[in-house]
């Protein structure tokens, strides 16, 4: 596999520490397993980024961030038509930032940075106002918040099989005695087996799936109502009650707050 992208490798021999690329992506489109030489920041405006490495699988709702470490193998996934905003950084040089993916919110000054840095060119002058942008989103990037936007996937072979499926097409109804006997064990070594695998216990684990599959209808202005039934909810209340569980708010209010 060669490393980076071939915009990014177009950028190799450039000696700054950040660089910043503009792209828009098309409703569907898939980015195959691929890694960067650099760190990443990923920031999309508008549609849904679904990032998936071998460890986990990722959702980034419009207006947010994806920080991806350098030499993490993942692949994209784009819902709704997203206008990609990238930073490329130099590994080391941003401190304090994770050795795994997370979706980071991204405030007001943070996305005006952003749409200005992606009109610097690559080899801009360190002394003048672009190195000044530049340094500014250096400074910025470690007081990014981080969401709880992922859901881990296990490493035995049998289970993420089992939730890779079902995360195509996740339901509240899923049981552990289905899962225990398509695993081909007993109930209490798979309760214990997704634990250790996980870090969650399967009913944790699967309403994370559930919010996951939830959050990009709701960011395209799909109803409430709607999105509970169609992922089996027996009604709205009862979706948006796991919703507030795990995200601390209910759909609408979720939503606007970290707009």
């Amino acid at each position: 596999m060669q490393p980076g992208s071939t915009v990014e490798d177009a950028f190799r021999e450039v000696a700054r520490p950040v660089i910043a690329l503009g792209s828009d992506y098309a409703d569907g489109h898939v980015i195959a397993p691929h890694w960067h030489r650099r760190d990443q920041l990923l920031y999309g405006s508008t549609g849904v980024v679904l990032l998936a490495t071998a460890a986990g699988a990722w959702v980034m709702p419009p207006e947010r961030g994806m920080w991806i470490p350098a030499g993490i193998v993942h692949d994209v996934r784009i819902l709704g038509r997203v206008g990609m905003r990238s930073l490329y950084i130099e590994p080391g040089i941003i401190r304090g930032m994770p050795a795994h993916c997370q979706v980071l919110g991204i405030p007001p000054l943070m996305r005006s940075l952003l749409a200005e840095a992606v009109f610097v060119p690559a080899e801009y002058d360190p002394t003048g106002r672009d190195g000044a942008l530049m340094a500014l989103i250096q400074h910025e990037i470690p007081l990014l918040p981080a969401l709880p936007l992922s859901l881990p996937l296990p490493a035995h072979r049998a289970l993420a099989e089992l939730c890779r499926h079902f995360l195509l097409a996740p339901t509240p109804h899923a049981t552990i005695d289905a899962w225990s006997e398509a695993a081909g064990c007993s109930r209490r070594t798979f309760t214990r087996l997704f634990r250790r695998e996980t870090g969650l216990s399967f009913v944790a684990w699967r309403q994370q799936a559930c919010v996951m599959a939830a959050l990009p209808r709701l960011a395209a202005g799909q109803p409430v109502t709607a999105v509970a039934l169609d992922l089996g909810y027996d009604n709205p209340a009862a979706f948006t009650a796991m919703f507030r569980r795990i995200l601390g708010a209910p759909p609408g209010a979720y939503l606007a707050r970290e707009a």
